[in-house]
């Protein structure tokens, strides 16, 4: 299978190539040439390696990494993604937290981490360098991916005093090969700094890049797996095909279910959960996309002005009206994120995050609708993380998940950095030559 922009710049790519350049050289993202259909879904009881190896088979299908690819699968995701029962016969959360940064981000950049280390080294001895663009979990996802593997070098930004304070010392503990700055700025400006990177020319002859957002096919292709496990046994069990809410904040987590329906798994309505920052509600409302400076909620990872992933989803619906059928939207503010909260344990038996706290909110939303459907609802950070946020409004503390505690008992240190693609491209030539 081959790669294109989304933009329609440069010839078709390798799915190798794809995944080293992160981004395309015009500025797109990459998607399929022809999207694939699976001929048969896998079962419903295998593990979520097992899971992934069959439903992304045929993107590798003909690269160099093809027959990799099970190998890769089993190191990557060697931990589960349950979905867990509530006091709502009718709703599940799907658990995407049990990887070692407690966040569904570790699904990804595990995933890219193992692909990269199996692609060739560079001749000239330079490590690749890993860019990143966080607004809380992804950073540290990352960071935990490639510490300490040779031939790699991984560059943080975060919009400084926007994430919780745990999420920072995450981003900041690991050293070594991972440098982490703060930035003057949100995490906005922090992906306009990545992008203009990626664009500028004379870097990328001077320094190899790339992207370990969720503009990376490697973040993208491996999140497909726990949709299409959790599809697959809610079918076996019920016959029907599963609903979600997703929370979502730059669109890559709920592009990847939207690929896994595309592929053929057995995937319903799928719902979006934004927080203030409403630029996708406002976009399917109106037809006219508007961009806007993002804003500080309780859900700081979805603090997404411009989200980036709305590129590939527009690449194959461009016309409002198909998007319309394809996906909803609704933005939860944070008076409602705080009161369903409060209100989780009793009414939902879990303790939740800010974020998975926006999807139950449209769930209790469709319910006082009349809706009786089967929902799952999809969890994607520990609530541990926010504590400073949780706590408060739950009356007590949130018991820290062991490899969560271990990453913060490390010592942290980030650099601060001015939001500007001058002091970035400082960061990153310093980077090759320090």
């Amino acid at each position: 299978m081959r790669f294109v922009s989304t933009r329609g710049g440069g010839a078709p790519l390798s799915l190798s190539d794809a995944l080293s350049l992160g981004l395309a050289a015009d500025g797109g993202l990459f998607v399929p040439e022809q999207f694939p259909q699976l001929v048969v879904l896998p079962a419903a009881n295998q593990t979520l390696a097992q899971t992934a190896a069959a439903i992304i088979a045929p993107f590798f299908a003909g690269d160099a990494l093809q027959d990799a690819l099970t190998s890769i699968c089993d190191d990557a995701l060697n931990f589960v993604t349950p979905v867990v029962e509530t006091r709502d016969p009718a709703t599940q959360i799907l658990e995407l937290f049990h990887g070692p940064t407690a966040a569904f981000k570790d699904v990804g950049a595990r995933f890219l981490a193992a692909s990269f280390a199996r692609l060739p080294q560079r001749e000239d001895g330079q490590p690749l360098t890993i860019l990143v663009a966080t607004s809380g979990d992804t950073g540290g996802a990352v960071a935990a991916a490639f510490h300490q593997r040779p031939g790699f070098r991984v560059v943080v930004l975060y919009p400084d005093g926007r994430v919780s304070p745990r999420q920072a010392h995450q981003l900041a503990c690991f050293g070594d090969n991972i440098r982490t700055f703060r930035v003057d700025g949100s995490f906005d400006d922090c992906q306009r700094m990545v992008k203009a990177a990626f664009a500028n020319p004379e870097l990328r002859a001077a320094v190899p890049l790339s992207s370990a957002n969720s503009i990376s096919l490697g973040r993208l292709l491996p999140q497909m797996s726990y949709y299409a496990q959790s599809a697959l046994t809610h079918h076996a069990r019920t016959g029907e095909p599963a609903n979600y809410v997703i929370p979502t904040g730059n669109l890559g987590n709920a592009l990847a279910c939207l690929w896994a329906r595309r592929l053929g798994l057995p995937i319903g309505e799928v719902q979006l959960a934004t927080n203030a920052n409403r630029v996708l509600p406002d976009y399917l409302a109106s037809g006219r996309y508007a961009p806007q400076a993002s804003v500080a909620t309780l859900a700081n990872a979805m603090d997404v002005g411009a989200p980036s992933n709305l590129e590939r989803l527009t690449h194959w619906l461009p016309e409002i009206d198909d998007l319309r059928q394809t996906i909803t939207a609704r933005a939860v503010d944070d008076a409602r994120l705080t009161a369903v909260m409060q209100q989780a344990e009793t009414r939902w038996g879990h303790v939740v995050c800010p974020h998975t706290a926006a999807a139950l909110a449209v769930i209790e939303d469709l319910r006082a609708a009349g809706d009786t459907r089967y929902w799952i609802a999809v969890a994607t950070a520990h609530p541990a993380k926010f504590d400073s946020v949780v706590e408060p409004r739950i009356g007590h503390p949130v018991a820290v998940p062991p490899a969560l505690a271990a990453l913060l008992a490390r010592p942290a240190c980030a650099a601060p950095l001015s939001a500007t693609d001058a002091a970035l491209l400082e960061v990153l030539t310093a980077s090759v030559t320090a």
